[in-house]
């Protein structure tokens, strides 16, 4: 009995230490609860930023190859502080963190045993990505992680530059893929990322049969985790086109610098960035506020979410300006977040003017064309307006009249700020069909 007692024990404190990647949580829960959260930080940052040009992209062009290649012998971040750049994307009311832990030009921000061109190698050495994973923890926020598929450092990728396609015979696709994995399996051991951001298969040298099999792998390493379809060829991309979500590989879409199409049944996040470069630039072009919050209003109201991207300067700060308009940001969700976290696009399909998201007997409309007096919706069959008040607490009368309901909006927020009005329904709201 008492041997039994102890093998009891062991075995329960066995699954109490166990890592949190080997909990029960299934995939579709964990990609449920980050379709939730709505809003999430992105970042591109790394040794590139000491030239102001934009990550990957700009070596081979801009930058030459050996002066790219060479400049993480010069990058040191010395003001580079993890919990402050995760506490700017809590007050921006983000709830998850995504940072580009490699991008295409192969640099690694974490000390990574498969490779020297990493961050252990520069005069910061310190793990960035252990620092960001830390302090998200604290601060209890999802942290993930992108990774790019294809490398131009690598020498078994078989393309060397963004900007000359041509195929070194010298390398090794089957090399390049261990090479690969050994890296995922030190991410996801090291850093428990909730979610993989992967980037960078429209190259010919990456099969969607690779991509298929690198989400295989995942799986068997962390059966919870979740990735975007960039492991595979079908996504919507920067031209948001409508995919096929039986072809995609991997969890949810992702378009690019466009919001989403309204689809109740695909998951999809988009991604934008603050400025006009991904990665920090001089004097780069700052997103006015208005064009930030209809951007995050028209993705939760077409029932995607929203990663927005940040740019670090060289010695690891976010530019005071960036972080400003974040808090901004998060200024206005602090009042309006009931509308767009934990809500579900619709019932209304988007407009120029307004966007719906819903929530159990609630439907908030995101006016986004503040000089209008009222707004007109088509009546949801046997569902009437209980009370209907925009979320800083102003009436907004309401008439139904020829199946349609009519907001006549308050006149003392005309050509503000945009703002959300509530519709408290008399039944469930989430299971109406959209309405055109």
């Amino acid at each position: 009995m008492m041997q039994t007692s102890r093998t009891l024990l062991s075995l329960l404190l066995a699954i109490c230490f166990l890592p949190a990647y080997a909990q029960t949580r299934t995939k579709a829960a964990a990609l449920q609860q980050f379709m939730s959260d709505r809003f999430g930080m992105f970042i591109h940052w790394g040794p590139v930023s000491l030239r102001g040009t934009e990550i990957g992209w700009s070596r081979d062009k801009e930058v030459p190859i050996n002066d790219y290649d060479s400049l993480y012998k010069e990058f040191n971040p010395v003001l580079f502080d993890a919990d402050a750049i995760v506490k700017t994307a809590k007050d921006a009311g983000m709830k998850y963190l995504t940072i580009t832990a490699r991008h295409h030009d192969g640099f690694c921000l974490w000390p990574t045993k498969y490779t020297d061109y990493n961050i252990a190698h520069t005069p910061y050495r310190k793990d960035i990505v252990k620092a960001l994973q830390v302090a998200c923890k604290k601060q209890g926020i999802k942290f993930c992680i992108y990774y790019s598929v294809l490398d131009w450092h690598h020498p078994d990728y078989p393309i060397h530059s963004a900007h000359n396609g041509q195929i070194d015979p010298k390398a090794d696709m089957n090399k390049y893929l261990v090479f690969m994995k050994n890296q995922l399996r030190e991410l996801i051991e090291q850093y428990d990322p909730y979610m993989l951001w992967f980037d960078g298969q429209w190259e010919q040298p990456w099969t969607n049969d690779m991509g298929k099999d690198i989400y295989a792998y995942l799986t068997t390493l962390k059966p919870d985790i979740i990735t975007n379809n960039r492991l595979g060829k079908e996504f919507a991309a920067m031209d948001n086109k409508a995919i096929d979500a039986a072809k995609m590989v991997g969890d949810y879409d992702t378009p690019e610098r466009v919001v989403g199409r309204l689809n109740m049944a695909m998951p999809w996040e988009s991604c934008f960035t603050i400025c006009q470069q991904w990665a920090w630039k001089p004097n780069d072009k700052l997103e006015p506020l208005d064009t930030c919050l209809s951007v995050l209003s028209r993705t939760a109201g077409s029932n995607g979410n929203l990663l927005l991207n940040v740019g670090p300067m060289p010695d690891g700060r976010i530019e005071a300006r960036q972080i400003k308009r974040l808090k901004e940001i998060g200024d206005w969700l602090k009042i309006n977040g009931a509308a767009v976290y934990n809500t579900k696009g619709g019932p209304y399909e988007p407009t120029a003017d307004y966007v719906t998201t819903r929530s159990n007997n609630a439907i908030f409309v995101h006016v986004l064309n503040t000089r209008l007096a009222e707004i007109s919706l088509k009546a949801i069959p046997n569902m009437s307006i209980r009370q209907a008040r925009t979320l800083t607490g102003l009436s907004v009368p309401t008439t139904i009249s020829n199946g349609t309901y009519l907001l006549t909006l308050p006149a003392t927020l005309k050509g503000q700020q945009e703002y959300v009005v509530k519709l408290d329904m008399d039944n469930n709201t989430e299971a109406v069909p959209v309405i055109k």
